[in-house]
C-alpha cells in the first residue's frame, strides 16, 4: 500500500491567491483603509488608477471621494503625465497600477515628468515581485531595479497590513516622488506582534540572534520571522532585520547589525537577485570594508513559470520551507 499523502490539486485562484497563509490573520485593503482615512484630513490627496482601481484597493477611495477620484482608463503613460500636472497644481495624487506596468510602460513618463522635477506624486503598485502565478507579463521582478537608479525616487517594500498602513500616512507627508510596493487585499497581519512602527529610511531589528543576520524587505520579512522559529528546532539563533525603505537604505543599521561578531549574512526578498535589496545591501557593506560571509535569497535572473503562486515560492526558493533548507545547508 501507498503511504505517501499527496497535496491537494492547487486551482487556478491559487494563481492569485492572497499570500496569507491558511489561518494567518489577515486585514483587509490596508491600503485603500488607510488611504480614506488620511484623505478625510486631508482634502490635497487624490486617486488615481489606469482601469485598476478594483485590484489595487483603490476603488474605496473613489467610493468615498468621487470627485477626487480619476479613472485614467488603460493609458499608464497619460496616468503618470496627468499625475504630474495635479502635484503642480498643489494635489498630492496617489496613483495606482500593477507594477509591471509603472516599471515598463511609464517609466519614462515617471522619471522626467515626475521624478526629474522633484513632484509629489505617490505610485502605488500591485503585484510586485512573485505575487502572481500569471506569468512574465504581470510579474514584476525586476520592479526595483528599474527605478532604484531614478535620483530621489523614494522606494518602499511593506511587509504586511500594519507596514502598509503605517507607510501610507509617512509616504503623504514626505515631500517628492515616492514608489510603494502595494500588497493588496486581504493582507498578512505580523508586524503588530514586535511593537513596530514605520519610519521612513528607517530598518528595524525584528528580533535578534547570534548565528544569522537575515535582511529582509516586503514579504520575505514575513517569511524570514517563519524561518527564524523553524529553525529554533535545530538551535540555529535568526536575527531578522526589516528594511522596508529600499532607497534610501538605511546603512547605518544595515553596516552595525552586519559588523557584529560572525554571523551570517542573508537578504532575502521578493525580486530578482539582479539590482534590488541584495544588490544595494552588498555594495553598502563594500564601500564600508564589512565582509561577513554573505548570502542572497532572491528570485533568479529568468522569466519566471506560470502556476500557482505555493508552488512558484517553492521552485524559485522563497517559501518559508525552501529558505530554512538553503539556510541549513549554509551553515554547514
Amino acid at each position: 500500500m501507498n503511504s505517501t499523502i499527496s497535496k491537494p490539486r492547487l486551482t487556478t485562484s491559487a494563481m492569485i491567491a492572497s499570500i496569507a497563509a491558511e489561518g494567518q490573520r489577515t486585514r483587509g485593503a490596508p491600503f485603500g483603509n488607510a488611504l480614506v482615512a488620511l484623505a478625510r484630513q486631508r482634502p490635497d490627496i487624490v486617486g488615481m488608477s489606469a482601469d485598476l482601481a478594483k485590484y489595487t484597493d483603490l476603488h474605496l477611495f473613489a467610493q468615498e471621494f468621487p470627485q477626487r477620484f480619476f479613472q485614467m482608463g488603460m493609458a499608464e503613460q497619460l496616468l503618470m503625465g496627468a499625475a504630474g500636472g495635479m502635484a503642480k497644481e498643489g494635489f498630492t495624487p496617489f496613483v495606482t497600477t500593477y507594477a509591471v506596468f509603472a516599471a515598463r510602460r511609464a517609466y519614462d513618463f515617471i522619471h522626467q515628468v515626475i521624478a526629474e522635477e522633484n513632484l509629489n506624486v505617490k505610485i502605488a503598485c500591485a503585484l510586485p515581485g512573485l505575487t502572481t502565478g500569471y506569468g512574465p507579463s504581470h510579474q514584476a521582478t525586476e520592479d526595483i531595479a528599474i527605478f532604484r537608479g531614478v535620483p530621489g525616487l523614494i522606494i518602499v517594500d511593506p511587509c504586511d497590513a500594519l507596514d502598509t498602513e503605517q507607510a501610507v500616512a509617512a509616504i503623504a507627508e514626505h515631500q517628492g516622488p515616492v514608489y510603494l510596493r502595494l500588497l493588496r487585499g486581504k493582507v498578512p497581519l505580523v508586524l503588530d506582534e514586535y511593537d513596530y512602527k514605520f519610519e521612513l529610511g528607517k530598518a528595524k531589528l525584528l528580533r535578534d540572534g547570534r548565528d544569522v543576520l537575515i535582511i529582509s524587505s516586503g514579504i520575505l520579512t514575513m517569511r524570514a520571522l517563519e524561518v527564524a522559529q523553524a529553525l529554533r528546532a535545530d538551535k540555529v539563533d535568526v536575527a531578522v532585520l526589516h528594511t522596508p525603505t529600499i532607497k534610501p537604505l538605511d546603512e547605518e543599521t544595515v553596516i552595525r547589525e552586519a559588523r557584529r561578531g560572525g554571523r551570517l549574512v542573508v537578504v532575502a526578498e521578493n525580486h530578482s537577485a539582479i539590482g534590488g535589496l541584495g544588490e544595494a545591501v552588498a555594495g553598502t557593506l563594500l564601500r564600508a570594508g564589512v565582509a561577513p560571509a554573505f548570502r542572497q535569497i532572491a528570485l533568479p535572473d529568468a522569466f519566471l513559470d506560470a502556476g500557482a503562486l505555493p508552488t512558484l515560492h517553492d521552485r524559485y526558493g522563497i517559501s518559508t520551507q525552501a529558505m530554512a533548507a538553503s539556510i541549513k545547508s549554509w551553515l554547514r
